[in-house]
């Protein structure tokens, strides 16, 4: 250590250690529920910086290489309040070991911070040697591309920080023409605990992330590198926040996983392999409707009750009762699909979706393609009105209550997302629907997340943006979705629309799928990845179908089995899928929201001293905060258990109890 980092420790000890009067007794510092990223602009940091992000804990970023940044020095690390010490940061994040280079005086106040507060420090990515506690990869390790390696959490691991996992940690290896992950996998040398381990070549294995206890101070070294979205690192990412801030923090995460499907008791169109476009819709040129449609047989509903009874997750029936009349009087005057719902009402959850599905905004002018909002004599657009969207809100509700449905008045999802702004033809919200959501109760109406990811208000409703699934609804068979798949993602050469040339979000298909096996052996892995990406990220936000998918060849199952037989495979029992309903996803991500705003204005203080954790936050915010298992919240008089657990820990949003200004936890000895 240089001298001027000798002289910075011994100013920190000293405040850490003061002499009480009579005795030489230590003053307990405080520690600030927050954590410091040294940024260096790489994908391992931006990884890490997500997860805490999406997680909900405060940090402050320090961007290397940018002009003004502040210094890092023992006054920006810590201070002293109210005679007693303060460590501003629970932990630190740089991009490896060492970011600032030989002899660099940041780097001796950091080290001096971390002893003095035993505070820890995740070295976002580096190579393996002595320096992290490893031995070089030329003696016992590995070096290069990682791609379908197969990972596994040690037994340190299993009873540390990484306990929530019960299976391997593959890395990804989605394309064979590209490499997309590489690392060193390095053999633990003494002071080193191996948390995730991998096999090496010649036998026997090294780790890939382990803690390095060293010099009074304790490093995460991680050796891959890794981006926020791959799996692999979303494995691991809860294991490495609950390390580096030693399991107490505000914010909590869950996995989470809910799928609405739309359109029950209604029909849905059918996709033509021929005009490569939907008969009936506007857009499909000379395809008038044929009445040939895709609905849901009493056969179709049973095999869904038992699936779910299979597989214990339910899933959320978003119906139109009145497209469901109509149907059967088109039919007949028999429903056997509706007697058999409702007779296993009890098994689904239930969200209103309109009586007839209507489009709830502009009057469509579907002369031109795409069709545009129609005007009045004065150029105005013309709304569909509060009335008719309240009677169609109402209308199903109402029904809904004469057959015995277990629906909530607040929760809707309306045709089309309509209503909602609609881009680029209608660039608002039509003004009806507001005043319709108050008439009606409604207070959480869904949105399209491809084109709103963020909450908003709606009057006094709120949105709750919803994941489509790219399993079509207009598609009952395997052979279907595989060629409105084709048209989509084919290039034009190939057969297809050409769509994926011009739109830069998109990707061309090497080659056009086999209508036979394309769906099962392409779509299905795909769309299992993507769903589980947004599952392990903490988002809330529900996935939706339609009926259609659980018809005819029941193309969803195959999708819904994967991502369950995936996540079981990977998570401990500890750490179940949680399936919260449309309400509370909304309520989620309106807490979310009020918590990120106070975060942003700075009005939320928290800090641990000793056993204790003290939280304020602005009235009416709940705080997220996570915790040990053990801990308790103190009431007026006594204590309470903490929280709820999940992934081997306790969390919660919670708010101060009566008569109290903060929220205080007692945590475990």
């Amino acid at each position: 250590m240089s001298g001027a980092a000798a002289a910075c420790a011994a100013v920190v000890l000293a405040a850490v250690a003061l002499p009480a009067t009579g005795a030489a007794a230590a003053v307990t510092p405080r520690i600030d529920l927050k954590v410091l990223v040294v940024d260096d602009g790489s994908g391992a940091v931006n990884a890490v910086t997500a997860e805490l992000r999406d997680t909900g804990v405060p940090y402050t970023t320090v961007t290397l290489g940018e002009g003004g940044r502040p210094t890092i020095d023992a006054a920006f690390l810590s201070d002293t309040v109210g005679g007693r010490p303060r460590a501003r940061y629970q932990g630190v994040v740089l991009p490896n070991e060492n970011p600032f280079g030989g002899g660099s005086a940041e780097l001796d106040a950091l080290v001096a911070y971390e002893k003095a507060f035993g505070i820890p420090q995740v070295d976002a990515y580096t190579w393996a040697h002595p320096g992290v506690g490893l031995e070089y990869t030329d003696n016992g390790g590995y070096a290069g591309v990682l791609d379908g390696t197969e990972a596994a959490v040690t037994s340190a691991g299993q009873s540390g920080p990484f306990g929530y996992l019960d299976g391997p940690v593959v890395f990804e290896d989605n394309s064979t023409l590209i490499p997309e992950s590489y690392g060193f996998i390095g053999k633990p040398r003494e002071g080193y605990t191996s948390y995730l381990d991998a096999p090496v070549p010649g036998g026997g294995r090294a780790s890939l992330i382990g803690e390095y206890a060293h010099d009074g101070r304790r490093e995460l070294v991680v050796t891959f590198a890794a981006n926020e979205h791959q799996r692999q690192f979303r494995l691991v990412a809860r294991g490495i926040v609950e390390w580096l801030t030693e399991g107490v923090h505000l914010g909590q995460s869950r996995n989470y996983f809910s799928v609405h499907v739309d359109d029950v008791f209604a029909p849905d169109a059918r996709w033509n392999k021929e005009l490569n476009c939907t008969p009936g819709d506007f857009d499909c040129p000379g395809g008038e409707s044929t009445g040939d449609t895709i609905r849901m047989t009493a056969a179709d509903a049973q095999y869904a009750a038992a699936w779910q009874a299979a597989t214990g997750f339910t899933m959320d029936m978003v119906f139109n009762a009145g497209a469901g009349e109509e149907w059967k009087a088109e039919n007949g005057g028999a429903d056997q699909l509706t007697a058999r719902l409702l007779a296993d009402r009890a098994k689904y959850r239930w969200i209103n979706h309109t009586y007839t599905h209507p489009f709830l905004g502009c009057l469509q002018d579907t002369s031109t393609v795409p069709w545009t909002c129609e005007k009045d004599a004065g150029g105005a657009t013309r709304w569909t009105s509060r009335s008719e969207i309240s009677a169609q809100i109402r209308d199903n509700h109402e029904w809904a209550l004469s057959k015995g449905l277990p629906v909530d008045r607040g929760e809707l999802v309306t045709g089309e997302h309509s209503g909602l702004a609609t881009l680029p033809q209608q660039p608002q919200d039509n003004p009806n629907l507001a005043g319709a959501l108050a008439d009606t109760g409604v207070k959480w109406i869904a949105s399209d997340n491809s084109r709103e990811p963020e909450q908003r208000p709606v009057g006094a409703a709120r949105t709750v943006p919803r994941h489509p699934m790219n399993v079509y609804y207009n598609t009952g068979t395997k052979a279907e979705m595989a060629d409105e798949y084709n048209w989509i993602y084919a290039s034009s050469a190939d057969g297809g629309s050409g769509v994926c040339e011009t739109n830069p979000a998109s990707t061309c298909l090497a080659a056009p799928l086999d209508p036979a096996t394309g769906y099962d052996e392409y779509i299905v892995p795909q769309e299992v990845r993507i769903a589980l990406r947004h599952v392990l990220a903490n988002d809330p936000r529900p996935h939706y179908v339609h009926q259609s998918n659980l018809a005819e060849d029941r193309i969803l199952y195959p999708v819904l089995d994967g991502i369950l037989a995936d996540y079981r495979s990977l998570y401990a029992d500890n750490t179940p899928l949680v399936t919260p309903r449309h309400r509370e996803v909304g309520t989620e991500l309106q807490r979310r929201a009020a918590w990120n705003q106070a975060l942003e204005d700075g009005r939320v203080t928290a800090y641990r001293i000793g056993s204790t954790v003290t939280v304020r936050a602005p009235g009416g915010v709940d705080a997220p905060i996570s915790a040990p298992e053990g801990t308790r919240k103190q009431l007026l008089l006594g204590t309470s258990v903490f929280g709820a657990a999940y992934a081997g820990q306790r969390s919660d949003w919670t708010g101060p109890e009566l008569l109290q200004s903060a929220i205080t936890l007692r945590l475990p000895s």
